[in-house]
């Protein structure tokens, strides 16, 4: 991108899965990237290890003769940094309006919703494979969320959570569900909310709506490609293929597809990716392609599969816990598992409170429920009686895990309390449960 290439681009918060993958795709485009963030993590080394120059922490000697800055959304104005920027009167962008610099001039295949928009951009990617992509989570089949090619068009996973999916530039739209999220963006009002999904999906060219979600289905179904999971999804079975979940399912008149996972949402992902993907390639091309797809690192991720199985899923709203947990059930009668624990963290004590009662009736499908403390993302703790809360489930309530060998060390604070040793493991949260399933912390 003519417009990119030698700008000198500092990014402020360069370690989260958003702006690292803008880093990444900047960098390849021919920028020369640097940035900033409070503490080191793994895709700051990434990053450092592609020769991008990152300080640690925030510091005003890293602006310098930058010809941009771009910051994440939870960078506030008094940062150091964008204090400093200000200073030396350097053009200050927000990731959210960065995205018309970045994705302007590119045929933009923009995935928005609630849920299942990481895994419907990284099916997209595999049947798009000549494609770039920028996504939310690692693909497993090119590792990276993001992907360069010297193609016109892009695969990104767009955010509703700062409104910034509305600089997307689609071409194409897809829209999985528009379930209220992130209120706080929109004044908690639920109409600036809808509003701005139908914004984003009458800015396209072409978009794909979820026709049995509440809100879209009141939209006029005639301006849009649409899809019923309930009524164009049939003959749905899963199936282990090398000890991996797969799915086949028919779709509409289009007959059979495979796709790597378990869970009905698995199918009504592929089939909002294969209905876009038929507007510029064959339905036998698409059939193939979606196999590239070998799923994404954090959604019903198999860390370990055996003694016991451990599975770390991002799940962190009561529709995907239980999305999640559906798709372990079918995993562990497969694999004669006979019992599943999940490991839950809450994230957010905000997200905990606006959807408490949803979170108490969500873990039905496990045996055993163990709850770590809330990942507090920031926010101001509040307090919430979890034994008493949830009481049904008999929880057990831990300060953290430990990976030692194969197992799953359980504590409460000092004590060892449990050890997992056999069937199946779930951890859902979007904290640092993933790194504590994995040993790495």
């Amino acid at each position: 991108m003519k417009l990119i290439k030698n700008l000198k681009i500092h990014l402020i918060g360069i370690g989260g899965i958003g702006i690292s993958g803008i880093a990444r795709y900047l960098k390849a485009q021919g920028a020369i990237v640097s940035g900033s963030d409070i503490a080191e993590n793994k895709l700051i080394q990434d990053l450092k290890d592609q020769g991008i120059q990152i300080t640690i922490p925030h510091n005003p000697d890293a602006i310098t003769n930058q010809d941009l800055i771009i910051h994440s959304a939870i960078i506030q104005e008094n940062n150091i940094e964008i204090l400093k920027a200000k200073e030396k009167n350097i053009p200050i962008f927000s990731r959210k309006d960065a995205l018309q610099l970045i994705l302007g001039q590119k045929k933009v295949v923009s995935v928005c919703g609630a849920h299942g928009k990481s895994t419907t951009s990284a099916m997209l990617c595999g049947i798009f494979n000549h494609y770039g992509a920028i996504i939310g989570a690692i693909s497993k089949e090119f590792n990276s969320n993001v992907r360069d090619t010297k193609s016109e068009g892009i695969i990104f996973e767009a955010d509703e959570s700062d409104r910034s999916f509305l600089n997307s530039n689609p071409y194409y739209a897809i829209v999985t569900n528009a379930e209220p999220e992130h209120m706080q963006s929109y004044n908690y009002d639920l109409n600036l909310f809808y509003q701005s999904y139908e914004n984003f999906l009458n800015s396209a060219k072409i978009s794909c709506i979820n026709s049995d979600d509440p809100f879209l289905s009141t939209l006029p179904q005639e301006k849009y490609l649409t899809f019923s999971p309930k009524n164009d999804i049939k003959n749905i079975e899963f199936f282990l293929h090398d000890d991996e979940p797969y799915c086949r399912f028919n779709l509409k008149d289009l007959g059979t597809f495979e796709v790597w996972g378990f869970g009905e949402h698995t199918a009504s992902n592929a089939a909002q990716a294969i209905l876009i993907a038929l507007q510029e390639m064959d339905i036998e091309t698409i059939r193939k392609n979606l196999k590239n797809y070998r799923g994404i690192k954090k959604r019903f991720d198999i860390i370990q599969k055996n003694n016991p199985c451990i599975i770390d899923d991002y799940a962190h709203h009561p529709t995907e816990i239980i999305a999640t947990l559906k798709a372990a059930k079918i995993y562990a009668d497969l694999k004669s598992y006979k019992k599943i624990t999940a490991i839950w963290q809450p994230h957010k004590f905000s997200r905990l409170r606006d959807n408490l009662e949803a979170f108490q009736e969500s873990f039905e499908l496990c045996d055993t429920l163990i709850i770590l403390p809330t990942w507090r993302a920031g926010e101001e703790e509040i307090f919430f009686d979890m034994p008493q809360l949830f009481a049904k489930y008999h929880p057990i309530i831990a300060t953290h895990i430990k990976k030692q060998e194969q197992d799953l060390l359980v504590y409460h604070h000092e004590k060892l309390i449990k050890t997992l040793d056999y069937d199946l493991v779930v951890g859902l949260g979007a904290g640092d449960i993933t790194y504590q399933l994995r040993g790495e912390k």
